[in-house]
Order: structure tokens, then C-alpha cells, then sequence
């Protein structure tokens, strides 16, 4: 059985982790800096990015469909 492939490249998913990894990293940085609540905004996109590559896994965890043609 061959794994399903998810609607991200290789690349893509390396840059989504680089990202949800900055934007995870700053947030303390910022709520511990800054005295507004500018840092709910890294929190969120850290979030978005962190569904986005969950969506990803789920999708490349189904099973392939395989496409074959009667005669």
C-alpha cells in the first residue's frame, strides 16, 4: 500500500515548518518585550501554519488511490 501525497511540495513543507518555527519562537519574545498584545498576531500565524502541515500530514497518511482501466 502506497501513502497518499499531501497538496504541499517537499519544499513548501520545509519553508511551512521554517515559518511555524520563527513565528512559535517570537511570540514569548514579543509578549516578554513588548507591552501590547502585538504578539497574538505571531501566536495566531504560528497556528495557522501549524494546521496547514497538520492538514498536510492527514492527507499523506491516506492511502493512494489507484486508477485502473477496465477493458
Amino acid at each position: 500500500m502506497r501513502s497518499g501525497t499531501g497538496f504541499l511540495s517537499a519544499r513548501q513543507r520545509r519553508w511551512a515548518w521554517f515559518g511555524f518555527l520563527l513565528a512559535a519562537l517570537q511570540a514569548p519574545l514579543a509578549a516578554r518585550l513588548v507591552n501590547d498584545a502585538s504578539w497574538l498576531f505571531a501566536l495566531c500565524v504560528a497556528g495557522m501554519v501549524a494546521t496547514v502541515i497538520m492538514a498536510d500530514d492527514a492527507r499523506r497518511r491516506r492511502p493512494a488511490t489507484s486508477r485502473s482501466s477496465a477493458d
